[in-house]
């Protein structure tokens, strides 16, 4: 390399040195988008299988015969819309709707989706913690519980779940009340 080939190489170079030294500010778009990878990295920490109490009953027993019932509640579309129904119930009552406002309710709908799937039969898997961790300092007693599956019942009747499927289902449920009630 001759004496003007370096200098032209040396006078580049320190021209894009302070662009490769500066700390790019961060806009406000990139930052919410940082800020909600931070908060699902998380949310997935905490819902992780470590998160899980080892002496809890498993959240989401697989009972294949009940695939029958599973097509009675649409299937896993059918659960997706009936958790819709089913949040903004608990939401808009005024025992429940504490407990849930400040949950990330996306979050909640998705994994009772994928529990009732699993429970009913369905090719789905349950990636929530179990009953335990998950409801441990809520305080919940049992006329809370027994408001929710109030709640759970008027959402099944909106989407028109045979009452036989409802029961089926709610037979599946009712021994997690052991694990949620904390009380």
């Amino acid at each position: 390399m001759n004496f003007r080939t370096r200098l032209i190489f040396l006078l580049a170079l320190g021209l894009a040195l302070p662009v490769f030294a500066q700390d790019p500010a961060v806009s406000a778009e990139e930052q919410a988008v940082l800020d909600e990878e931070a908060r699902l990295e998380a949310e997935e920490a905490a819902a992780a299988p470590a998160a899980n109490d080892p002496t809890a009953p498993n959240p989401a027993p697989a009972h294949p015969e009940l695939r029958p019932v599973l097509d009675q509640f649409g299937g896993e579309a059918g659960l997706t819309k009936l958790m819709d129904t089913f949040m903004a119930g608990l939401l808009a009552d005024e025992k429940m709707g504490p407990f849930f406002a400040n949950a990330d309710q996306a979050r909640v709908k998705r994994q009772l989706v994928e529990q009732f799937c699993v429970i009913l039969g369905g090719d789905c898997t349950y990636t929530g913690r179990d009953m335990k961790s998950s409801h441990a300092g809520l305080g919940i007693d049992r006329a809370d519980f027994n408001r929710l599956v109030e709640v759970l019942q008027v959402a099944m009747d909106q989407h028109d779940v045979p009452f036989s499927a409802q029961n089926r289902l709610l037979a599946k449920l009712a021994p997690m009340h052991r694990e949620v009630v904390t009380e």
